[in-house]
């Protein structure tokens, strides 16, 4: 597992059913794992990206997610297909770990999408999930009741741009991560 990237994905979904529902935002970072002699890993950024996919069926979205989402028609004008993100996410994630902030979530969704597109999912099979090791890292501390990303990136102190844009909850859970590793 220490030669693969890792690969922070988030997505911002029309609900909460991966058989129902649709991807409409997808952001991630791509990271080096570079070794540090009794740290443990350090980790460099290889690349950012966030795309916003045009949504197929809206009539099948929860209004609640979309409005958590901002989904508006103007910020979505230039959306792309499913088909072209997901043929770019397979490309920038081949090999890599996926980390996530209820991992499964998004694992789900993209699963997926995968599939609807015929594609390959080339990540590396397993997954990192913040939560379990937020829980265990503040087992013994007061403060932390909740572990959904807004809580983490408080008790964290991490600052976050916005929460429910992907490149932004990627870039908090990637922050996290390190302050939960104590890493660079």
């Amino acid at each position: 597992m220490k030669k693969h990237n890792l690969a922070f994905i988030d997505v911002e979904t029309t609900g909460f059913d991966p058989d129902k529902h649709e991807i409409i935002e997808i952001g991630g970072i791509i990271a080096r794992q570079v070794p540090v002699p009794g740290r443990g890993a350090k980790l460099e950024v290889i690349e950012e990206f966030e795309y916003k996919i045009k949504p197929e069926h809206l009539e099948t979205a929860s209004p609640e997610a979309l409005r958590v989402n901002s989904y508006n028609d103007a910020d979505w004008l230039f959306a792309i297909s499913l088909a072209e993100a997901m043929k770019l996410v397979q490309e920038k994630t081949a090999n890599a770990m996926m980390v996530g902030q209820n991992v499964n979530f998004d694992w789900n969704f993209i699963q997926a999408a995968f599939k609807k597109c015929g594609l390959e999912n080339k990540m590396f099979f397993q997954k990192l999930d913040l939560i379990p090791m937020a829980f265990t890292k503040s087992y013994h501390e007061t403060g932390l009741e909740r572990f959904n990303l807004e809580a983490l990136a408080n008790y964290f102190d991490v600052k976050s741009e916005t929460f429910h844009s992907a490149l932004a909850d990627v870039r908090t859970t990637f922050n996290i991560y390190k302050k939960v590793l104590e890493i660079e």
